[in-house]
């Protein structure tokens, strides 16, 4: 036999055994994976993936225009603030005070009404979803176990689980958040098409509330809670209850598993970035928007709250709430969330301001610190803040 066809053999021989292996073990997601990160010169998921995977509509109904501030159109960016944000490729910075627009920019073609991935500020998302099952009594409060909605967290260590503690990322779930590893939960829940069967591979091995560790699953069973109280898919319910109730102009896209199956609760939801600020408008308003109640007004103070929970060294941890991330700036609190590439929704009650940015980079966070890139933001607003 000729040694060209002899290797070629070989080689075919051991892509077809890798084949048998990645089905054989339920990894055929590592393909999906593949071809949309490495194969296209990334590392991660992109802003615009929503794309390639089918979605659920998030409807709007009645909108709200929000109006320009008195001084809109007065304020840039210095040199140095320029320089700072497109070195992070940004698609849109927007900047409100008191409910209007005081500064807005996009960038790349991007638009008022272009859709852009939140990635894991969707977990404020459901959040909100969360709030509002408790106000309409179709989950009891935050204590309600969650084997009360999932039977398979109805017994042995997961029956301690409570909704709180999945909201206080402090399940004790062995859930994993490595975003470089293919094998990873990320990587398996974002490119796989099995979330349900995804979650119950992970199993209460900690004692919930005894520390806080970030995990993208404990919003994925949230969001099937969410399903099981309601009676309705996680996007029908936001939906019908909040987004069409805020003021939202476009519509969402919230990204599935599947086709017609499970919304990625933990990433994934798709808008822009007029309409996220109204996300960050109801909790600066305590729960309440354009004279509407969505959430009560003591579930939004216990969402930006921290919650009596110690990180991995035994420090207390004050960077997290019920969902939502907290920080100090000029010695006051502020809260927001936050996507893996510089998605934000921030949050500054002390000026009556809310600011969105969105695009591909950010500076990484180190240990417990906020990410490098959101004082840039804030300090862009606090000038602009002290000109008027």
């Amino acid at each position: 036999m000729d040694k060209r066809l002899r290797k070629a053999l070989v080689v075919l021989f051991c892509f077809a055994s890798i084949h048998v292996i990645v089905v054989s073990t339920g990894h055929r997601y590592l393909y999906t994976t593949l071809q949309n990160t490495i194969f296209k010169g990334r590392l991660g998921p992109d802003i615009d993936e929503y794309q390639i995977f089918p979605s659920r509509v998030v409807e709007a109904d009645t909108f709200h225009d929000l109006p320009f501030h008195a001084s809109f159109g007065t304020f840039k960016l210095t040199d140095a603030e320029q320089n700072s944000v497109d070195e992070l490729q940004p698609v849109a910075l927007l900047i409100l005070k008191k409910d209007s627009i005081l500064f807005e920019r996009y960038w790349e073609n991007y638009s008022s009404d272009s859709k852009s991935n939140s990635f894991s500020a969707a977990k404020s998302i459901v959040n909100i979803a969360i709030g509002v099952a408790i106000r309409e009594g179709k989950i009891d409060g935050l204590d309600q176990k969650v084997g009360d909605f999932l039977p398979e967290f109805a017994s042995g260590a997961n029956a301690e689980l409570s909704i709180k503690h999945l909201l206080m990322m402090s399940s004790g779930i062995d859930f994993d958040e490595d975003y470089l590893n293919p094998f990873a939960f990320p990587a398996r829940a974002n490119y796989g098409t099995d979330l349900k069967g995804l979650v119950k591979k992970y199993t209460v091995t900690e004692t919930p509330a005894q520390r806080f560790e970030y995990r993208s699953g404990n919003t994925q069973l949230l969001a099937f809670i969410i399903e099981k109280a309601t009676g309705m898919t996680l996007s029908e319910y936001f939906s019908k209850r909040v987004w069409s109730r805020i003021g939202s102009k476009n519509e969402a896209l919230w990204s599935l598993d599947t086709e017609n199956g499970s919304e990625k609760a933990f990433c994934c939801f798709n808008s822009n970035a007029r309409d996220f600020s109204r996300i960050g408008l109801l909790y600066l308003h305590s729960g309440e928007l354009n004279g509407v109640r969505i959430v009560d007004s003591s579930f939004v103070k216990a969402s930006v709250s921290p919650q009596n929970i110690v990180e991995n060294d035994g420090s207390e941890c004050v960077r997290y709430g019920l969902h939502w991330w907290l920080h100090d700036f000029n010695g006051e609190r502020i809260f927001y969330a936050r996507g893996i590439l510089g998605q934000y929704i921030i949050v500054i009650p002390s000026m009556d301001i809310v600011i969105v940015r969105l695009g591909h980079k950010r500076i990484k966070p180190e240990g417990t610190d906020a990410p490098g890139d959101l004082a840039l933001y804030l300090n862009i607003a606090n000038r602009m803040n002290s000109e008027l």
